[in-house]
This record gives structure tokens, C-alpha cells and sequence, in this order.
């Protein structure tokens, strides 16, 4: 079955492909493209978490076996109601058949690459878009009385040239906000969205503004940059602050000359292109910092806007959390309902992460309910990454037990001290005896210490 034609030129779907099989990855990206998606594609979980939290996809094809992980540890961060989500394997498994078909996804695919089921499921994402609440929503957006500030300033400037910069902590909708700008502007192209910090910098210049057949090594032929792309609609630049210096400067012409030449060419090509931007730093001191060219930004900040953090919103948590639940039911044709006592702890939460946060611990909670009733659970939240220690401090988690607290003090008493254990007990207030004792406990030899910088897993 051969692909089906490109609805349009320029991309107006999205497709993010999880896995290190290049092989594979190369074969469904191009199958894709010819489908009119734009295709996103990672090789880990770490590169994955990156690009799902700076875009909305369409249709996610996640692997199980990935470098840094099992990939059903991603759908954490998808967004199962608007992304259609589909695992994907080399080496099936009965226990891994049936973890997915516990998981809210549409689909588990074997390797090779089956051309029809995926033929139709590009198909399926292609007509399907993210479930929309009748209640209190707007542009996919929900909550009160702050809400109506934004969607009023956004009603306003939409109708507008101006550039849009969306200043907010990570996890507060830029995104979201950026879609509602050009939805509201009836610019009659298409919006396209680029992180700027998860682009591999020597990549960007060309993603940005195209390239020539030959222009560089791997160029075999020519192609057209976002700005063209994204002609007669709007281009959405996220996390602006991590754009490198050099290619500010690239920016910045092109928004005052309204033009761009892609890389190794001679002839400039105008653009009609409205620019929205958004960064989760202080944009005053991302300049003072050298990350943010002071002339650019007044030049992307003809409007600012600002996203307030969920925290200081909290009469919306019980919304978003009300409405992130109801689409779930809808997506799946479920009727669960949260738990008691699950809204007063939510709204008793800080939320570092934002809504982003929400939505994630809402939908874990949906995908690990034993019933009809949702919980939820703060503690599966966030990673446990490796926390960076030198020769002179230690760090520890909140739960992490006395004993282990007590291990690797000592351990890393000694390794500073070269394994001196008289040194290290007099540091410590301690016997000599005391730190053979725990040693021996511990089953650590004379060169243990030296490993002690390492967290034990």
C-alpha cells in the first residue's frame, strides 16, 4: 500500500518518533512526510521528555527499549487526550503486550514497520484532534478569572502585526497560548513551533531558515526553513533566551527586513510571517546574563504577555484537574471520578511544575486506577535524577533513610580524606573502631571509599 498524497506542502500535523533504530526511524519519518507531517524524532527518553515539553503532537511512536529506559515511562509526559500515543517493538513480549494493553494507547506494533496499520494510523491522527470540553474552556484553555485576562489580552493583539513575547515558568501553556494567537488571527497559514534550545545549534540556521542542495555535508537537496513554512501564518519560537548569540542576530534581520536567505544561498526570499515567542526566564535578566540580545527583544516584545504560575492561581487547579480527568473519560468512554479528599490535596500542592504538573499527575492517576476511583500520587512525579555533588558537599533526597544518610557520610568522609580513617573519625566525632565497625557492616573494603562520589542505586 503505497502512502497517501500530502494534504498540503507545508506540514500541518505532527508526528514524534521515540527510538534509536535509525533504520526504522528513517523509513517512518519518510513515509510520514509524505503524509504531511512534520516529523520530530528522539533517540532517548531524556531528548523524548525535551521535545514533548516545548510541542503537541499528533501521533506519538514510542519504543519500549530505549538507551535510558523503558519508553512506556514517557507516557507520563504525553498528553494522552490530545496525542494519539502507539508502542512500538523489536522483540514483542507477552508481560510487554500486556502492560500496553493496560496503558491508554492505540496501538502496539511489531518491528518491521507494518506499511498499512501505519498507514492508518497516520490517517486516523490526521482527521482526529484533541477532545475539547463544552464547559468552561477556550482554545483548548481552561480555569476562571484568570483565564478571561489572558483570553481578553489575546482577543486584542491577535487582530494585530505585533510580535508576541509569552513570558511564564515552564509547564504554564506558552504553547497553548501561542495556538490561541493564531487561531484568533485568521492568518490563513499555518502555525509552525520550534523549541529553540532543543535544536542542535549548528542545526537551528538551517531548520530556521533553510538550506541549499549542498550547502553543507548532508545536504542533498533543497529545503525550505520554518519562516517559509510558516508564510501568511504564524511562527512560534519557544525558550527565545536559548537561542545562541549568532543566531540572534540572523533573527533579528529577518524580522526587520521581512526576508530570509536560506544557508548557502544568494537570494533573499520575503516572508509574511507573525512571530510569537516565549521564554521561562526573566527576560531583564536573560539580557543582563548575555543569553538575550537587548535590540531583539524589543523587537519580539511589541506585546508582552505574561502567564502567572499555577500556584498563584489556585482557583483554577480544581478546574484544569476536573477538565484534564473529563477528557480522559471521553478519549477512553470511562466514567471515573477522583477519589476523596484527592481535590484538597491538589489544591494544597505548590505545583513547580505548572499545569504541565497537573495534567501529568491527573493522567497517571487515570492509567493506574484499579476501578472507577482516581488518586494520585505526588512522590511518582518527578525523576530521580542524579543530584551533582563535588569533593566537598553531599546532597540527599527527602525519604532517603538514616542509614544510607549515615553510609555515605562516612564514605564520603573518607574518599575526601584519602580512606584516612583516623582523619575521618576525627572529622566525624567518631572512634576509629566505630568506622571499621561500619565498614564491615557495609561490606566496604579499603577502596569502596573511593567510589563513594557515585549514589548507590
Amino acid at each position: 500500500m503505497k502512502p497517501s498524497k500530502p494534504l498540503s506542502s507545508t506540514p500541518r500535523h505532527s508526528l514524534l518518533i521515540v527510538d534509536d533504530d535509525v533504520g526504522f526511524v528513517d523509513a517512518a519519518a519518510e513515509i510520514a512526510r509524505q503524509n504531511g507531517f512534520a516529523v520530530t524524532t528522539a533517540s532517548t527518553i531524556e531528548q523524548a521528555i525535551g521535545c514533548l515539553e516545548g510541542s503537541q503532537f499528533d501521533l506519538a511512536l514510542i519504543d519500549l527499549t530505549l538507551p535510558d529506559g523503558n519508553g512506556m515511562d514517557l507516557l507520563d509526559h504525553v498528553d494522552l487526550a490530545g496525542t494519539q500515543t502507539v508502542l512500538v517493538t523489536g522483540m514483542p513480549t507477552l508481560e510487554s503486550a500486556l502492560q500496553a494493553v493496560r496503558m491508554p494507547v492505540v496501538d502496539y506494533l511489531v518491528k518491521p514497520l507494518q506499511i498499512e496499520r501505519y498507514q492508518e494510523l497516520l490517517d486516523d491522527a490526521r482527521r482526529r484532534r484533541p477532545v475539547v470540553d463544552a464547559g468552561d474552556t477556550w482554545r483548548d484553555m481552561a480555569g476562571g478569572s484568570s483565564l478571561q485576562t489572558i483570553k481578553e489580552a489575546i482577543r486584542r493583539v491577535a487582530k494585530t502585526d505585533a510580535s508576541v513575547l509569552i513570558v511564564g515558568e515552564s509547564g504554564t501553556g506558552k504553547e497553548l497560548v501561542a495556538r490561541a494567537l493564531h487561531e484568533e488571527s485568521g492568518r490563513p497559514g499555518v502555525m509552525i513551533a520550534v523549541n529553540s534550545g532543543a535544536v542542535p545549534p549548528d542545526l537551528l540556521a538551517s531548520q530556521l531558515f533553510g538550506h541549499e542542495k549542498g550547502s553543507f555535508t548532508g545536504a542533498v537537496s533543497r529545503q525550505t526553513g520554518f519562516f517559509e513554512q510558516a508564510h501568511g501564518g504564524t511562527l512560534f519560537l519557544d525558550e527565545i533566551t536559548e537561542m545562541p548569540l549568532h543566531l540572534q542576530v540572523h533573527l533579528l534581520r529577518a524580522l526587520e527586513s521581512k526576508c530570509v536567505r536560506r544557508v548557502g544561498g544568494q537570494v533573499d526570499i520575503p516572508v509574511d510571517v507573525r512571530v510569537v515567542s516565549a521564554t521561562n526566564r526573566v527576560p531583564q535578566q536573560a539580557i543582563a546574563e548575555g543569553r538575550l540580545r537587548e535590540d531583539l527583544f524589543y523587537r519580539l516584545s511589541e506585546f508582552p504577555l505574561s502567564l502567572p504560575p499555577l500556584r498563584n492561581r489556585p482557583e483554577d487547579i480544581a478546574i484544569l484537574a476536573t477538565t484534564f480527568l473529563n477528557r480522559l473519560n471521553q478519549r477512553y468512554g470511562t466514567r471515573r471520578a477522583f477519589a476523596a479528599g484527592v481535590m484538597d490535596r491538589l489544591c494544597a500542592h505548590r505545583w513547580p511544575g505548572n499545569i504541565r504538573e497537573l495534567r501529568n499527575l491527573v493522567q497517571r492517576g487515570y492509567i493506574m486506577a484499579d476501578g472507577n476511583r482516581v488518586d494520585v500520587d505526588f512522590q511518582t512525579q518527578r525523576p530521580r535524577e542524579p543530584i551533582a555533588e563535588d569533593a566537598h558537599s553531599i546532597t540527599f533526597r527527602i525519604g532517603t533513610t538514616l542509614d544510607e544518610i549515615e553510609r555515605r557520610v562516612l564514605l564520603k568522609t573518607l574518599a575526601y580524606h584519602g580512606n584516612n580513617k583516623l582523619k575521618a573519625a576525627e572529622v566525624l566525632g567518631i572512634s576509629a573502631k566505630t568506622i571499621y565497625n561500619r565498614l564491615a557492616r557495609y561490606g566496604a573494603g579499603d577502596d569502596d571509599a573511593e567510589a563513594s562520589n557515585v549514589e548507590p542505586k
